[in-house]
C-alpha cells in the first residue's frame, strides 16, 4: 500500500497504535505460571475493545487473536496451555486490523532470570530492526533494509532467518511488496516509493539461518533450536524520514 491522503494515514495510525499498545501490555502482564492461553485472551480482549479484529484470525484462521512462539519456538505459536517458564524466551506477535486497515508489530520477550548471552541477543534484535528502519528513504532501494541489518548482524556475530521476511501491510495484512528481505540481495532492484507502508522483522539468531514448520503447520523452529528473536515494527516512507506507525 502507499499512502494517498491523511485519512489513510490517520487509520493506519489508530490501528498500529493500538497493536503496539496491546504488545506492550502483553509483555508487562508476561510472567511465570501463566498460560499462553491466558496470554492470548488478555491480547483479544484489547483489541476487541476497541473494535478490532485479530489479522491472523481473519485472513488465514489462525487459532488464536495472537502468535505467541516459546523458545526454540520463534514465530506463528499457537496460544494454548503451555505454562511460561522462568527464563524461557517468548516472541509475541500482534497483528490486527481496524476500519478497513491494518497494523502489524512483534517482540521477543526473556523471561526473567535469563542468561547474559540471551539478553544480548534481545538487546541486539532491537538494534538490528533500527538498523534497517534506519536505511529507508524513498527513492533509495529496498534491498537498503537487508544490507543494513546484515551488516549488523554479521558485525555482531548472528546470523539471519532466511526464510522469514518483512512485508507490505495496510489494505491486508500481507500486502505489496509482498516479500521483503532482511538480508542483503543485491539482485532486488526495487526503489521505495514515498508513502509505501510496510514492516521491518528480523529474526536474528545464534545460528539458525532457517526456520521448519512443525506438525500443527504453523509453528516455526530453527532445526537445532537455536535461540532466535523477532522484533518488528511497520512504517511509512516520507520524504522527512520513516515514519513508525506502531510505537505504543
Amino acid at each position: 500500500m502507499t499512502i494517498e491522503n491523511e485519512d489513510q494515514l490517520d487509520k493506519l495510525r489508530a490501528v498500529g497504535g493500538l497493536v503496539a499498545r496491546t504488545l506492550a501490555a502483553m509483555g508487562a502482564a508476561l510472567e511465570p505460571g501463566m498460560t499462553t492461553q491466558e496470554l492470548d485472551d488478555y491480547g483479544r480482549a484489547l483489541l476487541e475493545k476497541e473494535g478490532a479484529r485479530s489479522a491472523p484470525e481473519l485472513t488465514y484462521n489462525f487459532p488464536g487473536a495472537t502468535c505467541i512462539s516459546v523458545g526454540p519456538d520463534c514465530a506463528h505459536g499457537i496460544p494454548d496451555g503451555t505454562v511460561v517458564k522462568a527464563g524461557d524466551l517468548i516472541n509475541i506477535d500482534v497483528s490486527a486490523e481496524l476500519d478497513g486497515y491494518f497494523g502489524d508489530t512483534g517482540a521477543s520477550f526473556a523471561v526473567p532470570p535469563v542468561s547474559k548471552r540471551i539478553e544480548r541477543l534481545c538487546r541486539d534484535g532491537r538494534r538490528a530492526m533500527w538498523a534497517g528502519i534506519r536505511s529507508v528513504k524513498p527513492g533509495g532501494r529496498l534491498n537498503e533494509v537487508g544490507r543494513s541489518i546484515e551488516a549488523f548482524a554479521q558485525k555482531n556475530g548472528y546470523s539471519l532467518v532466511r526464510n522469514l521476511a518483512s512485508h507490505g501491510v495496510g489494505r491486508s495484512l500481507h500486502d505489496d511488496p509482498a516479500e521483503i528481505p532482511t538480508w542483503h540481495e543485491p539482485r532486488d532492484r526495487r526503489i521505495i516509493p514515498e508513502g509505501l507502508v510496510f514492516t521491518i522483522e528480523p529474526f536474528l539468531s545464534l545460528g539458525a539461518d532457517w526456520v521448519e514448520e512443525l506438525d500443527d503447520g504453523w509453528t516455526l523452529r530453527p532445526p537445532q533450536r537455536q535461540a532466535t528473536v523477532q522484533y518488528e515494527h511497520t512504517l511509512v516512507a516520507t520524504r522527512g524520514g520513516p515514519l513508525i506507525l506502531t510505537l505504543a
